[in-house]
């Protein structure tokens, strides 16, 4: 009796734990319109943010200006961020094209390598960072989904993690402009 009680909660635990492992780039492959990192990320895009804590209350807002190039497979995207209490912060990422649907980014204040993978409208972006937070800093795993939509929309949903834990999200709704 004990050993099938052990094998049920066993595999109980291993179905709620694959439940929860999120959803893979494999099921976007067919949808449309199709992100394409280098068309999408070429000239001026406009972005509007916010940044939700653990509760899911709104702690900061924020816009966006960017504006990225390519020469070849190598890009570069700037961002300059305006945030609503009056904090600005740049960043500018390098962005490589290792293979179709393969991408690597480094930034100044990433740690490591963001590795990027597109597939079908989405795009899945995964980095670490150190987020300062007052007076201190904390290592924080970003984990980016974006969906290519019509109209020059992109929408990015990024869940913010710490121990494998959600802490916070991030909602980003990007549109390119003219020229």
């Amino acid at each position: 009796m004990r050993i099938l009680l052990v094998i049920t909660l066993l595999l109980g635990g291993s179905m709620m734990l694959s439940g929860c492992s999120g959803p893979s780039l494999k099921h976007y492959e067919n949808s449309e319109p199709t992100m394409d990192l280098q068309e999408y990320f070429t000239g001026p895009i406009k972005a509007w943010g916010l940044v939700q804590n653990r509760k899911g209350e709104v702690v900061r807002r924020f816009d966006v200006v960017m504006n990225g190039t390519w020469d070849g497979d190598t890009g570069t995207l700037e961002e300059t961020f305006a945030y609503y209490d009056g904090e600005t912060q740049d960043r500018t990422w390098t962005i490589k094209r290792l293979a179709p649907g393969k991408y690597e980014g480094t930034a100044a204040d990433i740690l490591g390598k963001a590795d990027g993978q597109v597939n079908g409208s989405a795009m899945r972006w995964a980095y670490q960072m150190d987020l300062p937070v007052g007076d201190t800093s904390y290592k924080i795993t970003f984990d980016d989904w974006m969906f290519r939509m019509n109209d020059g929309i992109l929408i990015n949903r990024s869940y913010l993690k710490k121990f494998g834990f959600t802490v916070g999200e991030l909602t980003l709704f990007m549109q390119k402009q003219d020229g």
